[in-house]
């Protein structure tokens, strides 16, 4: 018996004693009210990841060696130890200086243990040097840093005292059962609270006491008939018990649904904490629509790959939501049990529950012998990445092998991986030679082409957001590049999905909308204000802040005040953060009401010291209010102090370049370029900057330089063309406008300097 099951016997009693009264308010009861009458399902949870999500530290629970050994880490040393039934570890503080603090809490169990510490203001935090709990003989045993490669030093926001490590905002929400952050902005502090310290059967079940009431004041031979029942008739607060019903088409060798499932609660249980998301509010209860609780990641870069396939730490969701199984109505429970957490079925024995086997399990369909690595079903559909150094997860999108993609893209590619003394066209072939299309159309060149910028691809993405056959997330993704290019066919593409039955569709479009003016947006998000979803009205809200209420009538206006403030209430459940404070900050500032927009920005710094955007909007604001000189500093302390310096030296550049002090500006120009030679936009300005100041040479070395790293920037190609004209090097402007007219096609716009060059 768990510890967290042992506490809650104490309230079966209290439970049973009141079951015939009426129940109330649904209430948390604790796991030891359930295991009475389920104690199958109890068995099976305990000893399981979720049961031992967090536990307090003791002999039982603490799987890493604190007797007396030590770790280092580029020069310093971590030493952990026992102080009687205390375990502690000397480590740097958030100065730098070594000092004794004990752990309190174990966090996860296999393949590696965490371990918290905590904190003045109830903060808990994590250390970064966790336990290898795999068995010796793989590598485990042992302690190790989670970042390995690189020094992060005290003041760092990756430092274990740091934001990033902080349990309360980043881990504790799908570690525990009815938890609520608690964060109060006024001290900037914590008083977070559980029910339980685990994820225990209320975490996906819902609070349970109307269960327990049902269950206590029912005729038990009432309980065979339970299929006749509803979900609130049990008392029950999330209805997770709706078997799938698949039949295997025999054409195809796979199954498919017996009925559609659309918005099935047993996707949204999961995905609550299986998912790269942010949450809109502290502590949704289980089983709330997972769009109005959480913002969805997209298939952001640096996240995934073009193609979809997970880069970072992106926990399932996202994958999932692009795959076939997700499109045919499979649930997570299909393959996993949802108490034990264990596959269904050892190996394929899983995949062969809706394929069938002596259709896909043969080396005729995966040209690998059956029984070996290659001829496992998730070594080609679900390749795994590893994290947390090690802990390899596997890609939920179930996707089908495409060598020939991920070599255009510089996306993974399955077979090259297992055989890194192949290329890819040797996989290619060998796809080929299986009778599988391995050059088949695919959004991840569409995607590709949309983060790379290339001209034309607006048209692609077009038709990829209108798609109806590609998942929501996909869509959503096309929608969001689709706002990098204002234009006709961005804006219509983006009015017409405002009213798309995708909630997700809808948001990207929203927020897609960015680009357009005031008025161009008020012509589409007006109509938004109504939408079923408040993430979407949200969204509008935001956009639509800078409206003046005369302009709409007062209706229209109190619908657009409630969407604004519902807006800065989702910010505010990440307050803590200084990406919300600023995005709290903005809407005040488009508002009108500045001295608010002026507190929430330098609220940022003060929560993050690192937080670039944080002074650059606080410049701006400041500049904006005639105080140039203000922005000034506040500019040369954010580069002093913040992560990225490179858009603050921009941001100086351009603001010394208004107040007439050209050569400075023009440092500070150079120094952006310098810290971040990836920023095209950075380049282009200081080439121009460097040829109003006559230096016409200077500027074409610093555009060639760039153009040599973004060969199909256009904006470059016409500086360079423009300003070798005007250098009188009427040649060399011939060859860069030739390039333009190539990139742009017949309509583009070159086709004007050319002729004029060529006269």
């Amino acid at each position: 018996m768990t510890g967290s099951l042992r506490r809650g016997i104490a309230a079966v009693a209290i439970v049973a004693a009141t079951a015939c009264s009426d129940p109330g308010p649904s209430s948390y009861v604790g796991s030891a009210a359930c295991a009475s009458c389920h104690a199958a399902e109890t068995a099976a949870w305990q000893g399981s990841h979720h049961d031992l999500a967090m536990q307090e530290a003791g002999d039982s629970t603490v799987l890493g060696d604190f007797s007396g050994v030590e770790f280092a880490y580029f020069g310093r040393k971590s030493r952990f130890f026992r102080d009687g039934q205390r375990f502690l570890v000397r480590t740097e503080d958030a100065e730098g200086r070594d000092r004794d603090f004990e752990v309190t809490h174990t966090f996860g169990v296999t393949p590696l243990q965490q371990y918290l510490v905590p904190f003045p203001g109830g903060r808990m935090q994590a250390l970064p040097v966790a336990w290898d709990a795999r068995p010796a003989e793989v590598g485990g045993q042992r302690w190790y840093h989670l970042y390995p490669e690189e020094p992060i030093v005290a003041g760092d926001p990756l430092h274990w005292t740091g934001p990033f490590q902080n349990w309360n905002t980043m881990c504790a929400a799908c570690h525990s059962t009815g938890l609520r952050k608690n964060y109060d902005a006024a001290t900037d502090s914590f008083a977070t609270t559980w029910k339980e310290i685990d994820v225990a059967c209320e975490a996906c079940h819902g609070p349970g006491s109307r269960h327990v009431a049902w269950a206590e004041a029912s005729d038990s031979t009432r309980w065979p008939a339970r299929g006749a029942l509803s979900s609130r008739d049990l008392g029950l607060e999330v209805d997770l018990d709706r078997p799938s019903e698949f039949v295997v088409d025999a054409s195809t060798g796979s199954a498919r649904p017996l009925r559609s499932r659309p918005g099935d609660p047993r996707i949204d249980v999961c995905a609550a904490c299986h998912s790269r998301r942010s949450e809109r509010v502290d502590g949704p209860a289980p089983g709330a629509p997972y769009h109005d609780a959480f913002r969805l990641s997209r298939l952001d870069e640096g996240l995934y790959f073009a193609d979809g396939q997970i880069e970072d730490e992106v926990y399932v969701y996202g994958s999932f939501l692009q795959s076939r199984m997700h499109a045919a109505g499979v649930v997570c429970a299909d393959c996993h049990d949802t108490h034990s957490l264990r596959l269904r079925a050892p190996g394929n024995a899983v995949c062969a529950r809706c394929h069938l086997p002596d259709r896909f399990d043969v080396r005729e369909h995966h040209g690998h012998d059956p029984g070996q690595a290659g001829g496992l079903c998730v070594s080609c559909h679900m390749p795994s990445r590893t994290y947390m150094g090690v802990d390899p997860r596997l890609d939920h999108s179930l996707r089908v092998p495409r060598p020939g993609l991920a070599a255009r893209i510089g996306a993974p590619d399955v077979c090259t991986g297992c055989h890194p003394d192949r290329g890819p066209e040797w996989a290619v072939q060998a796809v080929r030679s299986w009778g599988y299309d391995a050059e088949s159309p695919h959004y991840g060149d569409v995607i590709a082409a949309g983060r790379a910028g290339l001209p034309g691809a607006e048209a692609g993405l077009a038709a990829l957001a209108a798609d109806s056959t590609a998942s929501d997330l996909v869509r959503a993704t096309a929608f969001d590049l689709l706002g990098r290019y204002p234009g006709r066919t961005a804006f219509d593409a983006l009015r017409a999905a405002a009213a798309d039955p995708s909630i997700p569709v809808r948001l990207a479009a929203v927020e897609g909308l960015q680009f357009a003016d005031l008025p161009t947006r008020a012509s589409v998000l007006l109509g938004v204000l109504d939408d079923p979803s408040d993430a979407v009205r949200s969204a509008a809200g935001r956009l639509l802040a800078g409206l003046e209420a005369s302009a709409i009538d007062a209706k229209t206006a109190a619908r657009l005040d409630r969407a604004i403030e519902s807006y800065v209430a989702a910010e505010l459940a990440m307050a803590e953060r200084p990406e919300a404070r600023q995005n709290v900050a903005l809407v005040r500032q488009a508002q009108g009401r500045l001295d608010e927009a002026e507190a929430g920005y330098r609220d940022a710094i003060r929560l993050g010291p690192w937080f670039t955007p944080g002074y650059a909007n606080l410049a701006d604001l400041l500049r904006s209010r005639g105080d140039a000189a203000g922005a000034q500093a506040v500019l040369r302390q954010g580069i002093e102090r913040a992560a990225d310096p490179a858009p603050l030296h921009h941001a100086l550049g351009l603001l010394l370049a208004r107040g007439g002090r050209l050569p400075e500006a023009i440092d500070a120009l150079r120094a952006a370029v310098t810290a971040a030679p990836g920023r095209v936009d950075f380049a282009y300005v200081l080439g121009v900057a460097l040829n109003e100041s006559g230096d016409a040479n200077g500027a074409l070395d610093v555009l060639r330089e760039a153009h040599e790293r973004f060969p199909r920037d256009t904006n470059l190609l016409q500086a360079l063309a423009t300003i070798s004209r005007d250098a009188g090097r009427r040649e060399e402007a011939i060859r860069w406008a030739e390039r333009l007219a190539d990139l742009l096609g017949p309509g583009g716009g070159a086709q004007a300097l050319l002729y004029e060059l060529r006269k």
